[in-house]
């Protein structure tokens, strides 16, 4: 079960990671503003990733 949750989530913050670059090319974003956006998004989504599998394993 660890296993397979964890490929799935290297699986969704690659997606997302990849969905922000298309993000902060489309937008013409500043290269001294992407590094915080990404690190937003990354912490954003792994705290979402942690909490899924906390609920998956206790219930």
């Amino acid at each position: 079960m660890v296993i397979v949750f964890v490929f799935f989530a290297f699986f969704v913050l690659f997606l997302f990671n990849s969905l922000t670059l298309k993000l902060c090319i489309q937008t013409e974003m500043s290269k001294e503003r992407q590094p915080n956006v990404f690190r937003t998004i990354n912490i954003l989504v792994t705290i979402l990733l942690i909490s899924s599998y906390v609920e998956v394993l206790y219930t």
